[in-house]
């Protein structure tokens, strides 16, 4: 009587020594295993914390004629930086740093843990060097007036290229208007509902504001020699931001936020 296929198995399987059925049942756990690395997507080490960080792709190239949207973010245990005597000892260091070869600071807004810059620099090396030597000085002398030692800034320096007046306008009252922006409530459509409330003229002591010559209304004064800011070089800067739409920055202006940024 011949065997069934059932039998037959059972037979072949009674045969296998216990070494050969240890090889087949690994065999049949094998399975494929993703490991770390490699050129795929999603590959390399990981940003930290909740929120990625600067992209460390390489930055854009940078014609001279172009301003640049900057940004820095500081560690969090430093105290505001918004503070008067702070706030100062940050302004100092951009007085000597605003103008070096290539590269020059045109419009700042210091924030309570970021700083916002407008700079202008003749090539993306500028730009780069610039913003490092800018970000050192006043890493020292933060460091030196809190008797710290460590990290001020955490992050590579954000950074977006200006191209059209429109943008420029648009970029210029984010900058110099900042802190109104910080001070309004809006609802889920985006519409002001409350905002802060602050005298008729109030120019933020904590921005460039007061070294600006483009507010409506207002006859405001160029940087002199003692500001902490270099007059602007480039044409967008200087006059074309007034050919768009928009005009003359109004002191109460609040501005929306500025399209494609993934600074502070």
């Amino acid at each position: 009587m011949s065997r069934t296929r059932e039998e037959s198995g059972v037979a072949e399987r009674r045969r296998l020594t216990a070494r050969q059925r240890e090889r087949q049942r690994a065999a049949q756990l094998d399975l494929p295993l993703r490991r770390r690395g490699g050129k795929r997507d999603g590959a390399g080490r990981k940003p930290k914390g909740t929120r990625a960080g600067v992209s460390h792709k390489a930055r854009p190239k940078l014609a001279s004629r172009f301003p640049v949207h900057a940004g820095l973010k500081v560690a969090q245990d430093l105290p505001s930086l918004r503070g008067r005597k702070v706030a100062r000892v940050i302004e100092r260091a951009f007085w000597a740093g605003c103008m070096r070869e290539g590269f020059r600071l045109v419009h700042y807004s210091i924030q309570k843990r970021h700083l916002h810059l407008l700079v202008e620099a003749k090539d993306a090396r500028a730009l780069s060097r610039g913003m490092q030597g800018l970000a050192v000085r006043v890493a020292r002398r933060l460091n030196n007036h809190l008797g710290r030692r460590g990290k001020v800034f955490v992050d590579r320096y954000f950074s977006r290229i200006l191209r059209t007046p429109s943008e420029t306008r648009s970029c210029l009252c984010y900058v110099i208007n900042n802190a109104r922006r910080h001070e309004v409530e809006r609802d889920r459509r985006g519409r002001i509902v409350a905002r802060r409330w602050r005298e008729p003229g109030w120019i933020d002591p904590c921005s460039s504001g007061r070294y600006f010559d483009g507010w409506k209304g207002v006859r405001g004064k160029p940087p002199d020699a003692e500001a902490p800011v270099a007059p602007p070089g480039t044409w967008l800067l200087r006059a074309g931001w007034l050919r768009s739409r928009g005009g003359r920055i109004a002191i109460e202006e609040v501005p929306k936020g500025v399209l494609g940024s993934r600074g502070p």
